[in-house]
């Protein structure tokens, strides 16, 4: 009987510590709060950023308005006749609220096997696809205001300039652009102790 318990036990911690993990942070303004608070978040937004050249901040702040770091995150269902729930928006899915067709794109291209609520794979995605706006329509790598148009219109669609009349996008876009430059400098005045904290220092 103990053991049985013992068994129980470990594997309610175990689910805990997992929801625990996947759970949004309970402070989504600091970056350093969020950082230490959830394992290996560091590590997974540095190692895209040191890869793609999009930094930690933009990578945060896309997340934090695309999904409020909510793992499983989903578009809301259209409702028919008002009442009855209809198909969602899109197939936008996870932590960055990438699309079915976009994230196999990436999978096949730079990450095979990788799951839209997976926190490393989303920050790499978000990496990934900023990485890929600045080099074809020429944005730069740290304009977050600009990279976010193209994240949510599609290269297509900023080629065209469709986020030029839509005001509501460009008031998102700037709240993106002002949480990345907040998150980048508050990575910088605690880069030391998250990279110690890792390392076991």
């Amino acid at each position: 009987m103990g053991k049985l318990n013992a068994g129980v036990i470990a594997v309610l911690v175990l689910l805990l510590a997992g929801c625990a993990n996947t759970s949004p942070p309970r402070d989504q303004s600091n970056a350093c709060s969020i950082f230490k608070e959830k394992r290996g978040w560091y590590d997974a937004a540095a190692d895209s950023a040191e890869k793609h050249g999009i930094s930690e901040g933009i990578i945060l702040s896309f997340m934090r308005q695309e999904s409020s770091f909510v793992h499983d995150a989903k578009p809301p269902r259209k409702k028919i006749l008002f009442i009855i729930p209809g198909p969602r928006a899109s197939s936008a899915f996870g932590y960055a609220q990438a699309k079915k067709d976009t994230w196999a794109e990436y999978a096949r291209e730079a990450n095979w096997g990788a799951d839209r609520d997976d926190f490393r794979d989303a920050a790499d995605f978000i990496g990934w696809y900023n990485a890929r706006s600045a080099r074809s329509v020429g944005i730069s790598r740290r304009n977050a205001k600009h990279l976010y148009y193209a994240y949510h219109e599609g290269m297509t669609g900023y080629k065209r300039g469709t986020y030029k009349k839509k005001r509501w996008l460009q008031q998102v876009a700037g709240k993106v652009a002002s949480n990345a430059q907040m998150y980048d400098a508050q990575i910088a005045g605690c880069r030391g102790s998250l990279e110690r904290k890792w390392f076991g220092f």
